[in-house]
This record gives structure tokens, C-alpha cells and sequence, in this order.
């Protein structure tokens, strides 16, 4: 997210970044990574130029792109941010994208009203991984579904919102949980339905979605693979399959360690060297609940559903997420790139936890009377810096 270097407000200057010449595009590519724009204009995504085939190596490139941005973007008095929710933005004041693929901005603008939180007030990071055939599909979809609801215990990282704190950890999650009601079929309960092939796909999740949003988008425009919301969702254009509930983080060396973790535990769960298999009956609605647990109470929500403990390898009949985590972690180790700033995540809480923890001492500092809002944008600042300097939030 671009924002003031000063007040650090959102700052529409994304065309800065993708400006060559008289030219602006959507996407530009930058040796092994490329950076592009989505919706609101004062967002810059970065993403590998093409599939990593390995994580290691990624959070460097990322960080690189970051103060490759942040050189460019200091001329204008801006710089980037991380996190998942700006803590006190706006988004109705938001400028949507004017270039490339507008007419697709404009009818979700028309139909869902974009400038709100989740929307234009959003980062995240989606990981993809790929499958060749129907049974890689299906493993991989009954994994990924398992994980959506863990995510929060180690991503959360959108405690505040409108210059207040929220009563969810995640809550950016909370309001991608909400931002399409308009068409429920469109992100369903976010945990997606259990599927076994792409036929099973198309028919059970595209084409009830297709159907759905027809009366609203006449002209088509939306009717794509992309307009599905679930936690997990399947991109057959490019053989994968994305995971799209990891909350932004501070930094690219926590968002590519919490990426890591993921991948270990899939890989387990796929190859089976986990535990007993989930019950397939009810899955979605239970899997969901967990989901909002998470999504309110992060590391600490309690998770009572003992069949989905023992798909992970724990016998036990209630478990916080942050036990489950520690659990997995021993279990599946992610490389050693990763350890450190994994350990720390496990050790400090998400860093949802972290930021509550930092506004809080703030607060404690000043007898109590800190305003807020000063010590958001202070919190701002010192996050500003992390992805600046590649470097976790600490908490006080």
C-alpha cells in the first residue's frame, strides 16, 4: 500500500510504479519479479514472474522490490506499507484504478460498491500451488480446504479499522467474509465445498456462481474463474490452486515463513503422513465455524472439533490454534531459511497480536490518554519501517 511518508494516509501514486515514459500499464515486469495494479490506486502488487518452483529466495526478491519501490516513490513524499488493513483509512475516499482492465473495476464498483474495507482497504497474499490431473486436484482441494481455517492462527495481522481497534484479529478476513453478500454463491462460507475433479468443480462452484451474478453483470464481463471468493480457489488457466486468506504481513520474510508452513503441512496432509481423514459429511459448515473463531480470536481461538485435531496428527479433543500450530511446525518443519522468523510467529503471536500489543504500550505510556489515532499512525510508521528494513514488529 502507498502512503504519505508523513501523515501516513493512502496516497493514489501506483501510476508512479507502473509508468514508463508516457506509458502505464497494469503490469510491468522487473527481472524475476513483476509488479501490477488491481482495483484501488493506491495499491502496488508484487508477485514472482512466473512459478517459484522453491519458496527459498523469494522474501530477498520481494524485499529488494520493496525498497526498489520505496526509492522510486520517496521523489513523491510516499512509501509503502504493509499490514493487512490500513488502521485508519477511509476507503470511501478511495481512487479506483482508471487504466487496463477498468470496465471490470467499474462493474464490480456498480454491483458491490468497492470502496469499503475489503475492497480498497485490503492486502493480502495469495499462494498458488499447482496440480496436473483430477486426483492431484482433488488432494490438494481436500488440504487446502483443512487449512483455511488455521491460516488466521499464525496471519492475522488486521486488528484495527476506522482508527479503532476491532473485535476480530482478522479483520480483514471478517469483511471478505461480507463484501459480496449481494451474490452469497460468489464466496459462499469462504471454506469451499469438497470436490474431486474439475467437472465436479465447474458444476458445484462456477456454474451456480455464474448463474448468480448473470442479472447483475449482463454484459459478462465477470462471469471468469476469478470471480469466485472462496479461501481456496481453483485457477485451471494455470493448473493451480490459491489460497487467498493469508492477511499481508509487516514484512516478505513473515508472509513467504507463514507461506512456508503452509506448504509443509499441505505437502503432509497430501501425501498423507498426517493423520486420519476428515470426515467429508457437514465439513464445510464445521470447517467454517472454526474459520470464524479464528478470524475473531487468531492463536487463540479454540478449536473443539476433535476430528479435524486428528486429521493433523493431535490426538486431543480441544486445542487453541496456537498449540495446533506448534503441533504442525514439529511435525513439518519448513526449510531453515524459514525458522527464525517462523519461531518468532509461534513465540510473539500473529501480528494482529503484536500490533494491539505495541498500540497498548503506547497507551500505558501516557497514563492511559494517548489518543488512538496518534498511536496508530505511530504503529504505521514503525510497520512503514519493517518492510523498509526487513524486519518483524516486535512487540513491547
Amino acid at each position: 500500500m502507498i502512503v504519505d511518508a508523513e501523515t501516513l494516509a493512502p496516497r493514489p501514486l501506483a501510476e508512479a510504479l507502473l509508468r514508463e515514459g508516457d506509458q502505464i500499464e497494469d503490469e510491468r515486469e522487473h527481472g524475476a519479479a513483476a509488479w501490477s495494479n488491481e482495483l484501488a490506486a493506491h495499491v502496488i502488487e508484487v508477485k514472482t514472474n512466473g512459478p517459484a518452483p522453491r519458496l527459498e529466495g523469494v522474501a530477498a526478491l520481494f524485499e529488494a522490490q520493496a525498497r526498489a519501490m520505496n526509492a522510486r516513490l520517496a521523489p513523491h513524499g510516499a512509501r509503502l506499507l504493509g499490514g493487512a488493513l490500513h488502521p485508519f483509512f477511509d476507503p470511501a475516499t478511495a481512487t479506483l484504478w482508471p487504466h487496463g482492465q477498468r470496465a471490470i473495476y467499474e462493474a464490480y464498483d456498480r454491483i458491490f460498491g468497492c470502496r469499503g474495507h475489503g475492497w480498497t482497504n485490503l492486502q493480502s497474499q495469495h499462494l498458488n500451488l499447482p496440480f496436473a490431473d483430477d486426483a492431484e486436484l482433488a488432494r490438494l482441494h481436500a488440504a487446502l480446504r483443512l487449512m483455511v481455517p488455521l491460516v488466521p492462527g499464525l496471519a492475522a495481522a488486521s486488528p484495527f479499522v476506522d482508527g479503532r481497534r476491532s473485535a476480530h484479529l482478522d479483520t480483514r478476513l471478517e469483511v471478505y467474509r461480507h463484501n459480496q453478500a449481494r451474490v452469497p454463491k460468489i464466496a459462499g462460507r469462504v471454506v469451499p465445498e469438497p470436490v474431486a475433479s474439475r467437472a465436479a468443480y465447474e458444476a458445484t462452484i462456477l456454474a451456480p456462481m455464474y448463474a448468480a451474478i448473470a442479472p447483475l453483470d449482463p454484459a459478462g464481463l465477470l462471469q471468469e474463474e476469478w470471480l469466485n471468493s472462496r479461501g481456496v480457489i481453483a485457477r485451471f488457466d494455470r493448473m493451480a490452486l490459491e489460497l487467498r486468506v493469508l492477511d499481508a504481513q509487516e514484512t516478505p520474510r513473515a508472509d513467504l515463513a507463514i507461506a512456508a508452513a503452509i506448504v509443509a503441512v499441505v505437502r503432509d496432509l497430501v501425501e498423507g503422513r498426517l493423520g486420519a481423514p476428515y470426515p467429508e459429511a457437514g465439513s464445510t459448515e464445521r470447517l467454517a465455524a472454526t474459520l470464524e473463531r479464528a478470524i475473531r480470536d487468531g492463536e487463540r481461538a479454540m478449536i473443539d472439533d476433535a476430528a479435524l485435531l486428528r486429521s493433523f496428527g493431535l490426538r486431543r479433543e480441544r486445542a487453541t490454534l496456537g498449540q495446533l500450530w506448534r503441533h504442525l511446525v514439529d511435525r513439518c518443519p519448513p526449510s531453515g531459511e524459514h525458522e527464525a522468523a517462523l519461531g518468532a510467529l509461534l513465540e510473539a503471536g500473529p501480528l494482529a497480536r503484536r500490533m494491539v500489543a505495541w498500540v497498548e504500550a503506547r497507551g500505558a505510556e501516557a497514563g492511559g490518554r494517548a489518543p488512538i489515532r496518534a498511536a496508530l499512525r505511530e504503529l504505521a510508521a514503525e510497520m512503514a519501517a519493517c518492510l523498509e528494513e526487513g524486519r518483524l514488529l516486535e512487540a513491547p
